[in-house]
């Protein structure tokens, strides 16, 4: 029997990832990660039950050498581990370097990311809060079914296979008392995504909305974990210590594997909470299938190539034993990403939110990500400045590096252009998209009315108007809105394209929406945006300034969250308050004209 993570025939799929990036960690039991939990399977022998009366042995003996084993709520027979704990793993896959001496360990580098956060990012709890509010009686549990799929797949997925509640609020995986929890807030864990099988590879759709498939039928020490390295050595240590069997599938580094979670679509509910349609809530990888970046494309790149990056040489994937072998490509469990406003809020507030990370594995993971955001994500260049008249004209082009849209995602992010333009005596004679309070940008009708929407532009005249590039959703009222589940349509998505993809025919799912559809200088991989603004010839030279800054929580979102009443709510609201929401600086480009 497989486990396949869907309630999709139904059409109630839905699910929140305030992702922003992954990242794997392996240091043993440093100062600030998990405890180990109850499900540790070393020196196991099996006696479980499962639900179809087939026995399995599995009594487990922990690592301090208490035999411990799991029953279900009802206190019968002892249920199958399907999982390990991070930290169980990080013995063996801390300590690492590649030939070159390059630390290239685990665990520590998973543990800093958003990946191994994943259930406990408050944003994230606070927005499946909300939802599950603002949903029909009907829809609350299925709300957060769906959400448990990417956020605590473990936790998750044992449960289902235990015969035990799915359920995340109140008494659910987020209650530290809860049996499951241990194990859930150990996020997007190891043996998860090494444990997903290849039927992604025949059917990619049937996968998509957390609906990857778990195999719960092999007991261990069969329990297959997949890795990239044909001829796994020493696999009998792995399943004596920890009861998977390494095993060799090239599948592990295929796209379609991150595409079982990075590829959502929600049900679209309307005013009167009845559902009428689905809606592509993030849908990066079919982005990427659109570019040069895709299978068969010019350029063909996999997901696990930008944000895992290989080692620059061949290294050891395990230190025990000791004389392994060198391998490659080894790809440096990094998960590198966007969203450091989170991973701040993490580090800041670890022991309260229960982070598993030290501050210098978040630290680590911060300068990793912010090294990614500005140097792999987008380039600017200003063209052509000219002083014409009383006007000074130039172009800024915008080159998206992404193998996807940017922002990419989750549509609380967002990316816009902030020009100065200075004179000889260093006085700001033209501004445009400064950063208010609070996050905000000056001049954005979004920020200043939360149902308005600042538009696409062509060419930019005053200070009021403002390149934003954004997803805004409207429901099936055509007014905007920011709650997922009434999310019918884009009413803007003038995100920027990756290089190949074509808007002209592109599927509804990855469309362009708003003017940047008409907008001949908006093609796959580049923007070109056209600024003419008034000067005093004499004033100059004149120094013109281009910043591309980036946001993963919008004011808005904040703010429409915060409607809602909930203790996760509540504890979301006081970090966003307390946090620094400086942008992130993408790219920059300066240049004077006389």
């Amino acid at each position: 029997m497989s486990l396949r993570m869907t309630f999709r025939e139904s059409g109630l799929d839905f699910c929140l990832l305030s992702l922003a990036v992954l990242s794997f960690s392996i240091t043993g039991c440093p100062t600030g990660s998990m405890p180990p939990v109850d499900n540790d399977n070393s020196d196991n022998v099996n006696d479980n039950q499962n639900d179809n009366g087939n026995t399995n042995d599995n009594t487990n003996v922990n690592d301090n050498g208490n035999t411990n084993t799991n029953t279900n709520d009802n206190g019968s027979e002892p249920l199958v581990n399907l999982f390990t704990a991070s930290q169980n793993c990080a013995a063996c896959h801390s300590g690492l370097t590649d030939d070159l001496g390059n630390d290239v360990s685990i665990e520590p580098m998973w543990r800093g990311s958003l990946m191994a956060s994943a259930a406990i990012d408050p944003f994230f709890q606070a927005t499946v809060a909300s939802e599950a509010e603002r949903a029909p009686e009907s829809l609350k549990a299925v709300v957060e079914d769906t959400c448990a799929k990417c956020h605590t797949p473990m936790a998750r997925t044992q449960a289902l296979f235990d015969g035990s509640e799915v359920k995340l609020l109140g008494d659910g995986f987020f209650d530290p008392a809860n049996p499951l929890h241990q194990l859930a807030r150990d996020g997007v864990s190891c043996t998860v995504c090494h444990q997903i099988q290849d039927d992604f590879l025949e059917d990619p759709e049937a996968s998509f909305d957390g609906d990857f498939v778990i195999d719960t039928e092999t007991g261990p020490p069969a329990r297959v974990l997949f890795g990239p390295f044909p001829d796994p050595q020493q696999p009998n240590l792995m399943q004596d210590t920890v009861g998977f069997t390494p095993t060799f599938s090239s599948h592990i580094e295929e796209s379609g594997l991150c595409a079982t979670c990075h590829t959502l679509f929600t049900p679209t509910l309307d005013a009167g909470g009845e559902i009428v349609g689905t809606f592509p809530e993030q849908v990066p990888f079919l982005e990427w299938q659109q570019s040069i970046y895709g299978d068969g494309g010019a350029d063909y790149r996999t997901c696990q190539s930008c944000h895992m990056p290989v080692a620059e040489a061949p290294a050891i994937a395990s230190r025990v034993p000791a004389g392994l072998n060198s391998r490659e490509p080894f790809y440096r469990h990094v998960f590198v990403g966007g969203n450091i406003f989170m991973q701040r809020i993490l580090r800041d507030n670890a022991e309260d939110l229960g982070a598993s990370a030290t501050g210098e594995m978040f630290d680590d993971a911060i300068a990793r990500s912010l090294a990614f955001l500005q140097n792999d994500t987008a380039d600017l260049s200003i063209l052509e400045p000219a002083i014409v008249g009383d006007m000074l004209e130039f172009d800024v082009v915008i080159t998206n590096k992404a193998g996807h849209k940017f922002p990419t995602s989750f549509p609380s992010r967002r990316a816009w252009l902030h020009v100065t333009v200075t004179d000889a005596g260093d006085m700001v004679v033209f501004e445009s998209g400064a950063v208010g309070a609070n996050g905000t940008v000056v001049g954005s009708d979004s920020d200043a009315d939360s149902s308005a929407v600042e538009p696409h532009y062509d060419e930019i005249t005053s200070a009021d108007q403002v390149q934003v590039y954004e997803a805004i959703m409207e429901n099936s009222d055509g007014d905007v809105t920011y709650t997922l589940l009434r999310g019918a349509a884009y009413r803007k998505d003038n995100r920027l394209l990756p290089e190949g993809f074509d808007k002209t025919a592109a599927s509804e799912d990855t469309a362009v929406y708003g003017a940047a559809a008409d907008d001949d200088d908006f093609l796959g991989g580049t923007d070109e945006v056209s600024y003419v603004v008034p000067v005093t010839a004499g004033d100059g030279p004149f120094t013109i300034n281009v910043d591309l800054l980036y946001q993963s929580i919008t004011p808005a979102f904040a703010a429409d969250v915060r409607e809602d009443t909930h203790p996760t709510i509540d504890t979301f609201g006081t970090l966003f308050d307390a946090a620094d929401k400086t942008p992130t600086t993408i790219a920059s480009s300066e240049t004077s004209v006389e």
